[in-house]
C-alpha cells in the first residue's frame, strides 16, 4: 500500500487553532467569508495536486459548510468525505475566547451531531470518526454507543476513531477489540503521528493488518515541522537543522516520513493556502533513499516521550 495527501481543514474553516504562525499564514482578517473563502482556495490547490480525501469535523468551526458549499460549486469532484462528531465549537468565531470546543461522546451528542453533519452535507460523507477517542471518556466500553454506531455502519458509512494524547495506542487497541453483530466496528482509524511522536506507530500497523484504513493526522506537528514555525522549540529547531542538511523543505521531510509508513492509507496536510497545500504535496516526491541516513537516524531519534509531547501541545495558545 502507498499512501497518499489527504487535506484537513481544522486550521483554515475557524479563527483560532494551535498551529504555529497563524498570524503570518492568515493575518488578522478572519471573517467567515474570508475563511470560507480561504478554505475554498486550499480545497482547489489540493485537488489539483492529487488528493481525493477531505477530513472535517463538527468542531472544525464552519468546515462542514465550507466545505458542502464547495462540493455544490464542484458537482464533478471525486473526493472521500470524513467527518467526525464528539466536539462542539462553541468559540463564537472569536480568537480570544476561553473556550473553542467542548467534548461530548453521550449518544444524545452523536445524535445531534450526526443529524447536523447529515443537514450540511446530506449523503456526501462516506467516514465518520469518533473524535479524539480516549479510554477515560467511555465511548470504548458503550455497548449502546456501539449499537447506534453500528447502525450507521450498517447504512454503508464507514465508522471510526480519531485519537489524541499520550495513550493513543491503547485506544487503537481497545478499539479493534469491538465487534458488532461479528464484524469489526471501527475500520477507519485516524491518529498522531510525526517524528517527534511516532508512539502510536506500532498500533497503527496492527490496526491496518486488521483491515483498518490508516490516516495520519498531525504528521508536520501543529506547524513545528513546517517551515518557520519551530515557535522556540530545541527540536523542532534541530529538525529544521536536519532538513536543511538534507537539501529537503522542512514541512516535506516530515511528510514524506509519514508517506513511507507501510500501514499508513492517508496522510493529512493542515495548509492554509495553496502554496503549504502544494509544498505538502511535493513530498510525494522526496525519495528518502536519497537522503542521507544519518540525517534521518537523526531525526528518528528526535522522538519524545508521549507525555512530553502531549503536554507541551496542550500548552499551545490557541490563536
Amino acid at each position: 500500500m502507498t499512501a497518499k495527501l489527504g487535506i484537513g481543514l481544522a486550521a483554515v474553516a475557524r479563527p483560532a487553532y494551535i498551529t504555529s504562525g497563524r498570524a503570518r499564514d492568515l493575518g488578522t482578517e478572519r471573517s467567515v467569508e474570508t475563511l470560507r473563502e480561504r478554505t475554498w482556495e486550499v480545497l482547489d490547490a489540493a485537488v489539483a495536486c492529487g488528493v481525493d480525501y477531505v477530513d472535517v469535523a463538527r468542531s472544525y468551526g464552519r468546515a462542514e459548510e465550507f466545505l458542502a458549499g464547495w462540493l455544490d460549486a464542484h458537482p464533478g469532484a471525486r473526493v472521500e468525505v470524513g467527518s467526525k462528531w464528539g466536539y462542539r465549537y462553541v468559540g463564537d468565531w472569536r480568537t480570544d475566547a476561553a473556550i473553542h470546543e467542548v467534548k461530548d461522546h453521550s449518544i444524545t451528542a452523536f445524535t445531534e451531531q450526526l443529524a447536523l453533519t447529515r443537514a450540511t452535507l446530506g449523503n456526501r460523507f462516506d467516514v465518520y470518526h469518533v473524535h479524539s477517542a480516549t479510554l477515560d471518556t467511555g465511548i470504548l466500553t458503550d455497548s449502546s454507543m456501539h449499537t447506534q454506531l453500528a447502525a450507521l455502519r450498517d447504512e454503508g458509512v464507514r465508522v471510526g476513531i480519531s485519537t489524541s494524547g499520550p495513550r493513543q495506542a491503547d485506544a487503537i487497541r481497545r478499539a479493534l477489540e469491538i465487534r458488532v453483530t461479528g464484524r469489526l466496528l471501527f475500520t477507519s482509524i485516524q491518529s498522531t503521528w510525526n517524528v517527534l511522536e511516532p508512539s502510536a506507530g506500532p498500533a497503527l500497523a496492527e490496526a491496518a493488518a486488521a483491515g483498518a484504513r490508516v490516516i495520519v493526522k498531525e504528521p508536520v506537528a501543529n506547524g513545528l515541522l513546517a517551515p518557520g514555525g519551530q515557535d522556540g522549540s530545541p527540536v523542532a529547531e534541530k529538525a529544521a537543522a536536519l532538513a536543511e542538511k538534507a537539501g529537503v523543505g522542512l514541512d516535506r521531510l516530515a511528510i514524506a516520513v509519514a508517506l513511507a509508513r507501510p500501514w499508513a492509507w492517508r496522510v493529512l496536510s493542515g495548509g492554509v493556502d495553496a502554496a503549504q497545500v502544494r509544498s505538502n504535496a511535493a513530498a510525494a516526491n522526496v525519495d528518502l533513499r536519497g537522503v542521507d541516513t544519518a540525517v534521518l537516524e537523526e531525526l528518528s531519534d528526535l522522538a519524545q516521550p508521549p507525555e512530553q509531547y502531549w503536554a507541551a501541545r496542550s500548552a499551545r495558545a490557541w490563536s
